[in-house]
């Protein structure tokens, strides 16, 4: 079976979503670090694209620099604090959706429905990478269509200290069915359901 297709993508690019894959899903330890050469070795690929990922990777706050210490995996909430990231997160999103529900339009659900199509053919495929992506591009537009750049900046954060808990589904595929879910409460104007599937879908 064909792999889902990443059309117009840079080498760069499809350095940034592996590495940001093995990091939110935990395959990339806190406090791991990150060398230049032997992932240029790994990805076959010079140097160059790898320093520019890794700055990216650094700049969205899920790597850290330190100096003569070279780059690092960030340090992940510990299960103390870890529930506080999650209501966080959850706040936020909540409070977007509930904002943006009677506005919502045709295109909103036809670009929701292109991102779940694309989920649940990375689930099958078990395409990690895939998998995170559109996860994170599906909360992630509900938060920008709200159309503050604050809250979005509030947001950003909050998902970079968080791992992405696949391994409590038997099957990607029932990550793919928690965010139908969610859009299939929107497309039935149900505002409390789908508040109440996006808070059950973050964990």
């Amino acid at each position: 079976m064909a792999k889902i297709p990443h059309l117009h993508r840079t080498i760069r690019e499809q350095i940034v979503s592996h590495l940001r894959t093995e990091v939110l899903t935990g395959e990339l330890a806190s406090g791991t670090q990150l060398r230049e050469q032997p992932l240029s070795e790994r990805f076959g690929v010079s140097r160059g694209p790898v320093r520019d990922a890794l700055l990216q990777l650094t700049n969205e706050g899920l790597l850290v620099a330190k100096q003569n210490r070279g780059v690092h995996v960030r340090e992940m909430p510990n299960e103390r604090t870890r529930p506080l990231v999650v209501d966080l997160r959850r706040q936020v999103e909540i409070f977007a959706l509930d904002t943006i529900f009677d506005d919502i339009e045709p295109a909103d659900l036809d670009a929701w429905r292109l991102n779940l199509g694309h989920f649940r053919a990375a689930c099958e495929l078990q395409e990690m990478s895939a998998v995170v992506e559109h996860d994170i591009a599906f909360h992630r537009s509900i938060v920008e269509r709200a159309g503050d750049q604050g809250l979005t900046a509030i947001w950003l954060p909050i998902i970079t200290q968080m791992l992405l808990p696949y391994s409590r589904h038997q099957s990607l595929l029932e990550s793919f069915r928690e965010h139908q879910a969610i859009l299939t409460a929107i497309e039935s104007g149900d505002r409390s359901l789908a508040i109440d599937r996006l808070r059950e879908n973050i964990q």
